[in-house]
């Protein structure tokens, strides 16, 4: 490098000083000679090649500080840009990736009630929201006894518990406004968040207690399951498991016009197998029944908003099925999990899907709509036992596996438990 800026440096001042022509000669130095001493001839005298030596090393050590000068400075640089990279991932608003990286696959969020403490603002704004409107149908409902009853105590307790509904509604809507004007610190926002998560539970312990009060008037399984929204945290549970079955009949009553799908009626999930027995319609599809994760098509049409009764039956011999609408067959088939008895000592639930046992619930798979006697045999139904359920019939049987009344089931969520109407409607 330093023999080439020399010959740089004589071939300009050559030109500079109107050399004409100029060739350079190479001249070999000892190691312990002194360079300025051997000089070419035509080039000059040997003090102006010392000067100009002198002027390149100059030149070079300048050259030198500036290019450590300038490497300080890019460190410098380098610490700033990534201070200002931290804090903008720290700060990056809820829902969008941080770090650079892509952001969790949307279907697997799942945010039960327990975990709304630790979701992102905007998200649990979301849950809050939804759970005010359950509380306000069952208000709603609550409101409908109360005018059959002419009760004062649960008009004045109706009347306290909408007040409520409504102070939690503004002080949702004030944490809306905060957010979207950056005024929330997250130690604010975590005590607030708490105190309104304290209420909703309170909210929900005392019209729990004040729709136990209903109980005396109906017998135990004139009830029926609401599901008002596409959450994945209301559901209902079977508090017994099902047993080995070599073959069942589930039947039920359904309302629901939920578009796309009305989602999952019930599912039955055993230890290494979420999918042992499910009923789901999911998205544009038709409603499935699931046995082992094999799956078969049911000819359904019941998103129609109005009380329909269902029944599947099934048998593992050639896992003949069959299927029943309003009292009718409407379809049948077999080859649906041959000799595959369904197992025990699963966990069933009403109104979600699940991908673990007993919970993984998928709010777009959930169930919106009304649910009714929900009953389970171990063995299939004839087409005459099946009429007398749809029917409503006095002759009408309830499941020996798993038979619907109130002491049977526990409600998670925000689902309400309700009058079942449509048998009264029917007679």
């Amino acid at each position: 490098l330093f023999l080439l800026l020399l010959l740089l440096l004589l071939c300009l001042r050559g030109r500079g000083q109107g050399f004409g022509q100029t060739r350079f000669i190479c001249t070999s130095v000892p190691l312990d000679g002194d360079m300025c001493a051997a000089s070419a001839p035509g080039t000059g005298s040997a003090e102006e090649l010392k000067s100009t030596v002198l002027q390149l090393r100059e030149t070079v050590l300048q050259q030198k500080e500036t290019i450590m000068n300038q490497k300080e400075t890019i460190r410098e640089l380098t610490a700033k840009l990534g201070r200002c990279e931290s804090q903008s991932v720290l700060e990056a608003p809820p829902g969008e990736p941080k770090g650079g990286g892509a952001g969790r696959k949307a279907g697997f969020s799942k945010n039960t009630m327990g975990d709304l403490s630790r979701a992102p603002a905007a998200e649990t704004l979301s849950q809050l929201g939804q759970t005010l409107q359950s509380l306000k149908t069952r208000l709603e409902n609550l409101e409908q006894f109360s005018r059959m009853n002419s009760s004062s105590q649960t008009n004045n307790l109706k009347d306290i518990l909408q007040n409520k509904i409504d102070d939690l509604e503004k002080q949702v809507l004030s944490r809306v406004n905060s957010l979207e004007e950056g005024k929330l610190n997250p130690k604010n926002e975590s005590e607030e968040r708490g105190k309104i998560e304290s209420t909703l539970t309170s909210l929900h312990q005392r019209i729990s207690d004040l729709e136990k009060g209903q109980k005396d008037n109906r017998p135990p399984d004139r009830f029926q399951l609401t599901f008002p929204l596409r959450t994945n945290y209301m559901y209902a549970k079977v508090k017994k498991s099902l047993p080995e079955m070599y073959a069942f009949s589930v039947c039920m009553w359904m309302k629901s016009n939920a578009s796309p799908g009305m989602g999952t009626p019930f599912s039955y999930a055993v230890p290494g197998q979420a999918n042992e027995l499910v009923l789901i319609e999911w998205g544009n599809n038709p409603m499935e029944i699931l046995i082992n994760d094999k799956v078969a098509k049911l000819p359904f049409v019941i998103n129609d908003g109005k009380w329909h009764h269902i029944c599947v039956t099934w048998t593992t011999r050639d896992g003949v099925w069959e299927a029943y609408q309003d009292g009718t067959q409407t379809g049948s088939g077999e080859n649906l999990a041959p000799y595959h008895p369904i197992k025990p000592q699963g966990v069933l639930v009403l109104g979600q899907e699940q991908d673990t046992l007993g919970g993984g619930f998928d709010a777009t798979q959930a169930f919106v709509g009304e649910l009714a006697h929900f009953n389970v045999w171990d063995r299939k139904l004839s087409p005459g036992e099946v009429y007398s359920l749809a029917t409503c019939s006095t002759k009408a049987l309830s499941g020996n596996v798993i038979a619907w009344a109130e002491a049977n089931i526990d409600i998670y969520g925000g689902a309400t438990k309700w009058t079942f109407e449509a048998c009264r409607q029917l007679n």
